[in-house]
């Protein structure tokens, strides 16, 4: 299943002119995400820079259609590293497409498939076979409309307790909650509907947090070793993501070998059900029995310091500069772009 992509390949023997290779990152963003965009964005542009490519970063405002389209700016190629709502929503991929300029990661309809997570749920479980926690979907208005305390009874009743609260798109765990105790239902769900008009109501499954990262380098894919994350409190929230400290990381997994691979198998799924592209990042809960739970998959994984694909490939023996350039490269390599009118 793993096949090493080499990141030894000089950069002077790449076949492109590096320093005037455009490589345009857009990042930033109006979501809740921006911080994490920004960070991730230059982060990544950081390690382009050092392999000698020509970096650009662009926000995504009323300027970026016309940066696009001029002669002048108009890069050669776009990463865009834009969390949340636009992002990862597929809508930035159709205006790329739109523009006729090659991108990295997936296409836009596979990103807005992959963006809900019910939906993501319901095609992995179905044309993937995996397993995933049994869950409802809910739109604030029928809290309205049929009584709060009516509805948060019947959760309770129907799925049980732990549940897990999570609006249906969103990332970076905003809005999410773990919850143990019925009474911290309602509090929950108005955190969530802070994000998001529509709560996923997942029954919690206890066990080993575990994310899969995929990268798919000219034709390949390479899954790295799976990453667990341990954090104090069980949760891996928001402050646990982007603040060093609290929580570890164990690259690989510390679980038998067999269940590593079967969770490399179920992100490979994943990713092919789905029909991502270039870059992705798969989230499992493993149960007691060893079986891995798909939460949900990541058209463009954070990849600030904290972040769990860059970790994943440093740990897999990577060098960021050279395993990104070959990205690039990949993408370029396939002439994705339509011609400009």
């Amino acid at each position: 299943m793993e096949t090493a992509i080499d990141d030894d390949k000089d950069k002077t023997t790449s076949g492109y002119d590096r320093p005037n290779t455009t490589v345009l990152i857009v990042c930033g963003g109006l979501s809740h995400e921006r911080d994490v965009s920004l960070s991730s964005g230059h982060r990544v542009g950081g390690f382009l820079e050092e392999a000698g490519w020509k970096v650009a970063f662009h926000d995504m405002d009323s300027e970026l259609l016309p940066y696009l389209s001029s002669s002048s700016t108009r890069p050669d190629i776009v990463w865009p590293l834009l969390h949340g709502a636009n992002g990862e929503d597929g809508s930035i991929r159709d205006i790329l497409e739109m523009e006729g300029l090659p991108y990295i990661g997936s296409r836009a309809k596979a990103s807005r498939t992959a963006w809900s997570k019910p939906i993501a749920k319901n095609v992995v479980r179905k044309l993937g076979g995996l397993s995933t926690p049994h869950s409802v979907t809910l739109p604030e208005s029928m809290f309205r409309e049929l009584g709060a305390n009516k509805v948060i009874d019947l959760l309770v009743q129907s799925l049980g307790l732990p549940l897990f609260v999570k609006p249906t798109m969103g990332g970076s765990a905003l809005g999410c909650t773990l919850v143990t105790n019925a009474d911290k239902l309602p509090e929950a769900m108005v955190t969530c509907f802070a994000y998001g008009d529509v709560a996923l109501v997942e029954q919690a499954v206890t066990g080993t947090e575990v994310s899969v990262s995929i990268l798919e380098i000219n034709g390949t894919l390479e899954v790295l070793p799976p990453l667990e994350i341990s954090t104090p409190n069980g949760t891996y929230d928001y402050d646990a993501r982007y603040t060093p400290g609290p929580t570890d990381f164990y690259v690989p997994a510390r679980l038998p070998e067999s269940v590593l691979e079967s969770l490399k198998t179920a992100a490979v799924s994943a990713h092919k059900t789905l029909s991502l592209r270039d870059i992705s990042r798969t989230d499992f809960i493993v149960d007691a029995d060893g079986v891995p739970q798909f939460l949900e998959s990541n058209v463009t994984p954070g990849m600030t310091d904290t972040s769990l694909l860059p970790q994943a490939a440093v740990a897999a023996g990577h060098q960021l500069p050279q395993l990104y350039s070959r990205l690039v490269e990949s993408v370029l390599d396939q002439n994705r772009a339509i011609p400009h009118a």
